[in-house]
């Protein structure tokens, strides 16, 4: 039963000699167990450790599930999520105007790393068009894996497909067993998910994904050869960008939003300042991460860009932490400014 925020925050309201910045919960929504970015947080929680600066990882559904807990949770600064969350609302906010209201306020941090779209399946099944009446794990709802599959399969007009809501680890057993004929995942490759021996090469394999009308939403990636046991061969698939997202704070609103804010400055300058670490010693992701390569239509926040400037301080007191310990609006144009101090901190780019 978590009681201890609520006591905290009474606390600090009923002491006016506490700062509410030292007792605030700071919290980041990642992904399921064996994904990509429940690591990617971890990494980023070590490295706050490091200043003192305890940031909390939570499981999730995935990029619905942490855009909206960014929005409306309290204590959850952060949500790692997937940059068509947005076409995803343009296309059914119609349907949906609770969907459209959830990226009011949401703000860009930074930009990680592509995630490739897998989709893996029956050998007889060679392209996106083969799972036309089909049975196809699609992720649970809120997760990015839903998200993706089902703009994917509605950009394709793929016709009659049996959509299976279930999560990878157990559409993986499904797919196994003969019960579904093929699952959607989308995870930073590798994925510990599909490093399963179990999963065999000769009845299954990594679909193609070659389809030119999703390129206006996705880019083109490939996963290497020997990248999984199963799949000795390259093959080409589609990505979507992995984004840290965080909210509009204002600081001068409340002693939330002040002390948010701050937790939001601190990390945005704890990661810059550790970028070259984060490459050598957190996963393998962050070795491609490109923070110039900012999604389309997504503000910035100004709490990112005042823990960017070259003057912010930030005072941290090294420690022993490991990286990766378990410790709808219409597109804008780039963020300048955000680009103009990314420039000044890192010389020229990510």
């Amino acid at each position: 039963m978590r009681i201890a925020p609520l006591f905290l925050v009474l606390f600090a309201l009923l002491s006016p000699g506490r700062a509410m910045s030292q007792i605030v919960e700071t919290h980041v929504m990642t992904g399921g167990p064996k994904g990509t970015y429940i690591q990617i947080g971890r990494d980023l929680s070590a490295l706050g450790a490091e200043c003192g600066r305890n940031l909390i990882v939570e499981e999730s559904a995935g990029s619905l599930e942490n855009l909206v807990a960014v929005k409306k949770r309290t204590f959850t600064q952060f949500g790692i999520v997937q940059s068509d969350v947005l076409e995803y609302v343009r296309t059914y906010a119609n349907a949906d105007p609770e969907l459209a209201r959830s990226i009011v306020g949401v703000r860009s941090m930074f930009p990680l790393y592509n995630e490739e779209v897998h989709v893996l399946a029956r050998r007889d099944i060679s392209s996106l068009g083969g799972l036309a009446r089909r049975k196809v794990a699609i992720g649970v709802a809120d997760s990015g894996t839903y998200l993706t599959a089902t703009l994917i399969l509605d950009i394709l007009q793929v016709p009659d497909v049996e959509k299976v809501l279930v999560g990878a680890v157990d559409a993986l057993e499904l797919l196994k067993r003969g019960e579904i004929d093929a699952m959607f995942y989308v995870a930073g490759a590798p994925t510990k998910l599909f490093t399963d021996p179990s999963i065999d090469g000769s009845q299954f394999h990594l679909v193609p994904i070659n389809d030119k009308p999703l390129l206006a939403t996705y880019n083109a990636a490939e996963i290497a050869g020997g990248v999984y046991p199963f799949q000795p061969d390259g093959v080409g698939v589609v990505a979507v960008k992995a984004v840290l997202m965080t909210f509009d704070y204002r600081k001068d609103k409340n002693d939330y939003h002040r002390a948010s804010c701050k937790a939001v400055s601190d990390f945005a300058n704890i990661l810059l300042t550790n970028l070259d670490r984060l490459r050598e010693q957190g996963h393998p992701k962050w070795k491609t991460v490109d923070l110039a390569a900012l999604p389309p239509g997504w503000l910035v926040g100004d709490c990112v860009k005042e823990g960017m400037r070259p003057d912010y301080e930030l005072t941290c007191q090294r420690g022993v932490a490991t990286l990766g310990s378990t410790a709808a609006p219409a597109s804008k144009p780039v963020d300048q400014e955000y680009l103009d101090l990314l420039k000044q901190r890192l010389g020229g780019g990510g």
